[in-house]
């Protein structure tokens, strides 16, 4: 299953879809959704989200394990360095082996002050690199003390994240460069909003992993999509999200849209969207789709 995603990823087009669990003891909303819309059909994988924004939601690892059961998909379960130190990393990865949960999104958090729960504390032992670094010693049958597993982990598969955009594109060539060295076979980026934005990425990216001559050569970058279908969204997304660049076409598109109404926004937005996506599977098909739970938006984009 998840050697079949890694070729995918390697050699072909490849397609995600990003779920969040919810704020509730169960993950069967999101499942009934997918089957609504047949998106398992559509897609190669999931990836499942951990705790976004500090906010309480379902485990990421549970609702790895109900997707790839009810699917039979490879899902990509996020862990974050914030909420869990070095023991609980480990112990997380060895149950979650147990159980096929193998691709993992390492992500340092967003910080503990979004929270929703008062007065919790950040573990933050590390950034997602310390992660990195676990998950290639379990690959080498050790934990990160360098203490030998009885029994060998089956392998795991590190993805990591990186901003869409930056003044100096070399900072984040540099950041790439380091998750790179750290063996993870997929770097996925913040969504994009413009095609040159994609470029100048994927340039970055080739030119951080250049210097590798190994396997770390066969890391690929996956672009992050996420429709706008609001002109709200798209100004907070430009003004309050670093790392993202909205081009002032989609701003001036979208308010030109909301004076005639919200049909004609949500139009446009999908539109635009839409274009976008069939425009970056041109150059690089190579995708991550994340659509907060509307399953109905990804569906439209989609068919």
């Amino acid at each position: 299953m998840f050697q079949k995603l890694i070729e995918k990823l390697q050699n072909e087009e490849y397609l995600t879809l990003e779920t969040t669990p919810s704020h509730e003891p169960t993950f069967d909303g999101v499942i009934e959704k997918i089957k609504e819309y047949d998106l398992a059909s559509k897609v190669d994988g999931f990836s499942t989200t951990d705790n976004p924004l500090s906010k309480l939601k379902y485990n990421a690892f549970f609702a790895a394990l109900k997707l790839q059961q009810t699917f039979q998909k490879p899902v990509i379960a996020t862990m974050s360095m914030r909420d869990r130190n070095k023991i609980a990393l480990q112990s997380d990865l060895l149950g979650g082996n147990d159980f096929d949960i193998r691709a993992i999104l390492a992500l340092t958090g967003d910080p503990i002050h979004m929270s929703d729960q008062p007065h919790t504390k950040g573990v933050f032992e590390g950034n997602s690199n310390l992660l990195l670094e676990i998950i290639n010693s379990f690959n080498n049958g050790m934990d990160f003390t360098g203490k030998p597993f009885k029994i060998a982990p089956k392998p795991l598969y590190p993805f990591a994240v990186v901003n869409s955009y930056a003044k100096n594109f070399k900072t984040l060539e540099k950041k790439m460069n380091k998750k790179i060295a750290n063996r993870a076979v997929g770097i996925i980026t913040q969504p994009i909003y413009d095609l040159e934005n994609g470029k100048a990425l994927l340039e970055s990216f080739n030119s951080a992993k250049s210097e590798f001559r190994d396997e770390r050569a066969n890391s690929q970058l996956i672009l992050g999509i996420f429709p706008i279908t609001k002109l709200r969204t798209a100004q907070f997304l430009a003004s309050h999200v670093p790392g993202i660049y909205v081009p002032d076409t989609w701003i001036d598109a979208l308010t030109n849209a909301s004076k005639i109404g919200e049909e004609e926004e949500y139009k446009v937005g999908m539109d635009l969207s839409f274009s976008l996506l069939k425009e970056v599977k041109k150059f690089h098909p190579k995708i991550h789709l994340m659509t907060a739970n509307r399953f109905d938006i990804a569906k439209e984009l989609l068919d």
